[in-house]
């Protein structure tokens, strides 16, 4: 979670988190529901009874977000891809998966999952409405309820990335040609057209005086288009960073420190004097663990001169470490499943070195600078 997250708890040891924007949402939904959806259907109603009803429709329908996106995620699970949390905002919700699906299969129905669980759900609050006949407010949360969850899974459906639907055409295209990176890259320039079509139609809206609704609608095709763009670079930097190793992009001129060093004395030698991101702790000529920024934040400002690198680093025990020979897409994509900046680079138990994320980005700058040369060389022309 970040820092622009509220934490609800763990459901099925996935993380639930709240992003800010979501209560910018809630009180649009409300306000619309209050004043206009439930007015209109039901007559007579006192105005406090809208305003309920209408934040408690606000509240079913991310519930009914959060079901659909566990649905992702109990299927990512069933095939091995950790789930590092599920995040509900502005747009709905997000499950952050760690890894690629393993196979095209897997895709398909960690993608299909989603809208499934969205037509189950319209299906259920369709079936619950008889039973509600006589109860005006319940009856009516039932009916939005239903129809809300399948305009949710048909609007997933859309095939182009980031959409469900762009999930279900990368694993169709994925197993048709057995080339991910191809599929993905189909999935997700067909969800920038996509992503196109929307901000059209959002601005034909607003010039036809439909503001708000134009808005929303070009809103929404600028962050399709934003994500499907952020996908595409995701596939171009893969495809730059295939068949290089850790070794080339680590540093191995780390700093280290004895488990007895105070915060406030590591933090004037080597953070702000040396500007060190990590720390190596050692214990005579063995490694005791590492201590990173995070870990030093965690302590208040006046306990930096009792507090000790022994106390605040993460044990060798705990470490996550990448061997030289690691691929440098592999590791940045564990440094991105485990929620870390940097990793010790080791071989039987000795650090050979660190990679940080500024490692990858200045390899990147310098493979870049002399992209020519290495093209040429990897085709075997040099």
């Amino acid at each position: 979670m970040n820092r622009h997250t509220i934490p609800l708890g763990r459901i099925l040891g996935i993380p639930i988190g709240l992003d800010y924007s979501w209560f910018l949402i809630f009180v649009l939904i409300t306000w619309t529901m209050a004043v206009g959806y439930y007015p209109a259907e039901f007559k007579n109603w006192p105005v406090a009874q809208y305003w309920f009803m209408g934040a408690m429709t606000a509240i079913m329908l991310f519930v009914s977000v959060l079901l659909h996106e566990l649905g992702h995620s109990v299927v990512a699970m069933r095939y091995k891809v950790p789930v590092r949390s599920i995040t509900l905002y502005i747009f709905g919700g997000i499950s952050l998966i760690g890894t690629e699906p393993p196979s095209a299969t897997a895709g398909f129905w960690i993608a299909i999952a989603g809208p499934s669980v969205s037509f189950a759900l319209a299906a259920l609050f369709s079936l619950m409405q008889p039973f509600f006949a006589g109860v005006a407010p319940l009856l009516a949360l039932s009916k939005y309820l239903a129809y809300i969850n399948v305009a949710l899974g048909l609007f997933n459906l859309i095939p182009g990335f980031p959409l469900d639907g762009g999930g279900v055409l990368r694993a169709i295209v994925w197993g048709v040609t057995h080339n991910m990176r191809r599929a993905t890259l189909i999935a997700a320039n067909v969800g920038r057209f996509i992503a196109y079509l929307f901000i059209f139609f959002g601005v034909w809206q607003i010039f036809g005086g439909n503001f708000i609704n134009g808005m929303w609608i070009a809103f929404i095709g600028w962050f399709l288009e934003s994500a499907a763009v952020a996908q595409v670079q995701q596939q171009m930097l893969e495809r730059v960073l295939a068949g290089h190793k850790v070794s080339e992009a680590m540093h191995s001129d780390f700093a280290w420190v004895t488990p007895d060093t105070t915060l406030e004395k590591l933090i004037n030698d080597h953070i702000l004097g040396g500007g060190q991101r990590s720390l190596v702790v050692k214990r005579g000529d063995n490694i005791a663990g590492l201590l990173t920024l995070h870990g030093i934040k965690g302590f208040a400002r006046s306990e930096w001169s009792s507090v000790t690198a022994g106390q605040a680093m993460i044990p060798v025990e705990q470490m996550k470490r990448v061997r030289p020979d690691t691929g440098l897409w592999a590791a940045l994509e564990e440094m991105d499943r485990d929620g870390v900046n940097q990793l010790p680079v080791m071989v039987d138990g000795k650090i050979q070195g660190i990679l940080s994320r500024e490692d990858v980005i200045a390899y990147l700058r310098t493979l870049q600078e002399f992209g020519p040369f290495h093209q040429k060389r990897d085709e075997g022309r040099w």
